[in-house]
Formats: structure tokens, sequence, C-alpha cells
């Protein structure tokens, strides 16, 4: 979709009102490390109290409004929000509601293949992970990611909390290479012990061809003597699918046409005359995985290895829940590539802003007040001399952007086709139904519509609201949920 935002710039006031004036599906990648509902107020950053009584009478009277209506928009986070207020308290309600609005507007403007981390702690993690379920989908979910803020605390009469949580939703995989660190070299002695002195180097034979439980067809069926079906499994010989993993680099490096080899004795055969084929002692074939093809160490969704801001780092701003730089920078680098667009709308001291800048992605930021637009320029002007240029060129508007795509207008049925090759690009080609195990890649021709958000829950005939689906998948989900989708294609795997 056509993009409305500037590079480098910096948005003071209310992010939702900013958020409404951003086109739709034109943001790569949303960071936000929003208020926690702590109940405390930072110095002269912000106030993070949700007790009615307490806020501001244009806020309250906002709030009070949204609540009325949100089961109308999303009955999903209409339940999570109304449950909240029972269990939790009205603090609590009032809180995610907040959050809702702000969260409904950040999947409209992220693009189909899209990324959001949201940075919070366990005050109202699992209530804002249910917000965000509703509202982006369960199919979306990837990790929570723990980030050990600290190494010791002590809390009385409980564990010490030292965590934060980073709740990641996505519909594309992590860029793998961008974030895994080399491997150790105790590591690499001890896995990559073998080498057949034919210049492709070490390689560790432990890898298993075969999968849990019996199979019909071709999968468990004998091959070279051996039988999977005999040992209770069957074969699950790597497909190279466009998805970065071993058979792809195998398709690249090793075996030319591999990726269209479609029988499973077909690609053992393959494998073993391109002598990548271990045979055990006890004549179990076991696929050799070489040194070479190794990303390094893909960070878990548990991060130690990130120190927060101290009182003597050079990073430090002052502000009081300042992240560090390299936590965002993981998280930039994981989920975008050069060029995208980042947006971070409580952008406090402007940490995404900054690692943006310096992986060479594009950037926004949104805050209540100026310090953000202060702060990004101070540390800009701190970076090497080919960031630090761009310190005093930084953007600021008061005033929200105009979006420029007439909004979600209603579409004509059919769809256009312009509007149809919109979406197949955004979607790379593919079923949009591929995070939950889809593996199609149709045709423009042969690629069918079908809505997000079903029509009968509410679901409007917009482009926001638009996918593309194989024949299988939308003959399969019609007039259901994306989450009915996962489960039939978990059925059929």
């Amino acid at each position: 979709m056509v993009r409305n935002l500037e590079n480098r710039t910096i948005f003071t006031g209310d992010c939702l009102d900013v958020l409404r004036g951003v086109n739709s599906h034109s943001v790569d990648l949303i960071y936000l490390d929003p208020p926690f509902n702590s109940d405390r107020t930072y110095g002269n950053d912000f106030d993070d109290h949700w007790q009615l009584d307490r806020l501001p009478e244009a806020v309250m009277k906002r709030l009070l409004d949204t609540m009325g209506r949100v089961t109308q928009d999303n009955d999903g986070a209409g339940a999570v929000i109304n449950a909240a207020g029972k269990v939790a308290g009205e603090a609590t309600q009032a809180y995610l509601t907040y959050m809702f609005e702000r969260l409904t507007e950040m999947a409209r403007v992220l693009k189909p293949a899209g990324s959001i981390y949201l940075h919070c702690d366990d005050t109202e993690g699992a209530w804002l992970k249910a917000v965000m379920d509703a509202v982006f989908g369960r199919t979306w979910y990837r990790n929570e990611i723990v980030w050990q803020r600290t190494s010791a605390h002590n809390d009385a009469g409980a564990f010490g909390r030292v965590a934060d949580y980073i709740l990641f939703y996505s519909r594309s995989l992590i860029n793998e290479a961008s974030v895994a660190a080399p491997l150790k070299g105790e590591h690499v002695a001890a896995k990559y012990r073998h080498d057949d002195g034919d210049g492709r180097g070490r390689y560790r034979a432990d890898g298993d061809l075969t999968g849990a439980d019996v199979s019909e067809g071709e999968s468990g069926r004998p091959w070279r003597g051996y039988d999977p079906s005999a040992r209770g499994r069957h074969w699950a010989v790597p497909k190279a699918r466009g998805r970065g993993e071993y058979a792809d680099w195998i398709a690249e490096n090793m075996i030319l046409g591999y990726a269209k080899i479609e029988g499973v004795h077909d690609r053992l055969d393959a494998l073993d005359a391109a002598g990548l084929i271990y045979w055990t002692r006890n004549g179990t074939p076991n696929i050799k995985r070489y040194l070479s093809a190794s990303k390094g160490q893909v960070p878990t969704a548990i991060w130690t290895d990130i120190p927060p801001v101290n009182s003597q780092a050079a990073e430090k701003t002052g502000y009081r829940t300042q992240k560090p730089l390299k936590l965002l920078e993981r998280i930039v680098a994981a989920s975008s590539n050069e060029g995208d667009l980042v947006l971070d709308p409580f952008c406090g001291c402007a940490t995404a802003c900054v690692a943006a800048e310096r992986l060479g992605r594009e950037w926004v930021g949104i805050d209540q007040n100026d310090v953000a637009l202060q702060q990004v320029k101070i540390r800009l002007a701190q970076q090497e001399p080919g960031i630090a240029l761009w310190a005093e060129r930084v953007e600021h508007r008061a005033r929200p952007p105009k979006r420029t795509d007439d909004g979600d207008r209603t579409l004509p049925n059919p769809i256009p086709t312009e509007i149809k090759r919109e979406i197949y690009a955004e979607q790379q080609g593919r079923c949009n139904a591929w995070p939950i195990g889809c593996e199609e890649r149709p045709s423009i021709f042969n690629i069918e519509v079908n809505h997000i958000r079903p029509r009968s829950a509410g679901g409007a005939h917009e482009r926001s609201n638009l996918q593309l689906l194989c024949g299988w998948c939308n003959r399969s989900k019609r007039d259901r949920t994306m989450e009915y989708l996962a489960q039939h294609i978990a059925e059929r795997l």
C-alpha cells in the first residue's frame, strides 16, 4: 500500500490519533514499550496510573466510551476486557481498553507480512496476550520472549522479579542469520566431529531422516534395506521450501534441482548419490549436516545475554524506562530488512529509532511529549559520522498525518485485479495460511480472495480485511475464522 509517513519523523501527541492517520498496510515492524499499569509516576516522563478517578477527564470519557462499544468492535477482546474488569478491577479494565484501541490501529497499519513486538512485565502481560490474540489472531503469535533485565532483585515473600516479557506476533519468519551468534569452539569440536577430506569441511552425522509414528504410502515403505515402519517411524526427508532451512542450503549448494524432487525415495536417492547420507554401523541412514551451512546459534526465547542500561553506560539518557540499544537492534534485525519502515508508537527516549537508523531501516516515532524528539537528535549525533549527519534533519510533526489511501472504503465485488495483485505481492505469492502449515504457492490466477475476519463475525469487505488463500484453504475456511482453518490444517497434516 502507499505510504504516507516520512522517514526520520517524530510525532508529538497521542499515538492513537497519529495511528488513525496512517495508511493501512504501510508499516513493516512495530515495537512498543507502553505503560505497564505499574501504578507509578516516572518523574517528568509519564504517569502510569489507570484508576478512573486519577485519569484526566478527557481520557476518562474516551475510555468509558470505548468500554461501551469494545464488544461491538471485537467480541473476543470485549470478553477479555470485561473479564479483566471482574477479575483484576477497573484499573486493569481501563488500561486494557486503552491498549485495545491502539493495538487495533497497529494491526491495520501493519503489512500482511509485518511483525509486532509488545514490551511488558508480569503486571498485565497475561491480559495483554489475550487482547493481542483477539486483535491479531492466535495464528500470528510467535513467542513470549523473556528478557532478563537484571541479575538479582528481592521481592518480599516471592521469587525475585528479574525479567520483562516481549510478546511477538508475526506472519513472517525471523531473519535467523541476522541474529545468530557464531558457534563456540567447544560446541563445534563436540558436535561437528566428522570430515571426509573432500573439501566440504566438518559435519555432524546425527541428522535424523525419520519422524515419529508410522505413516501410509511411500514415507512408510523401506528404502535401501531400512524399514522405518518396523521401528514405529516414517521417512521425514527434508524438502526445500524457500524458508532458509537446511534443505534450501542443499538445493543451493549441493544438489541442482533438489527443490523440484517430490518423491520421498527420490530425495533419499539424490541425497545418497551426493554423499550427504551417513550410514551408521547398524545400518541407519542419517543426513550429514555441514558446519558451513550453519547460521550460528539463533537465540532462544529466553534472552540473558543483553544487560540493562546501567548508570555508567555510554548510552544512558536518564529516561527512567530506557531499554538497551542491543535489545532493540536484535528485534529490528530479526524482523525487518534494510529500507523497511519501523514504527515505535511509545518511543520515549527513541531507542528503537536509533536502532533502526543504525541498521539501515527507515523509522517513525510517536510520543506524548517532545522528549523523544530531543533524545533522538542527541543520540543520533553521538553515532558514527554517516549516521550523526541525520541528527539535525529529523522531522517533527505536532499534527497527525492525513490518510491518502481513502481509508478502508468498501470495495466492489469481485475484487479489482489490481488490488488482488497488490495482495499477491504482499504475500510473496504464498497462500496466506503458510504460517499455520500451508505450503501452497498458487499462481495469481488460481489463488482465491477470502476475508481474514469472516463477514458473519462482523468482518468488513475492505482492503485491510482481505487475504488470498489457495483453493483448499479457502474451501476449508469459507466464512469461518483463521483459528478454525489452523485446526483444519493440523488435522490434515
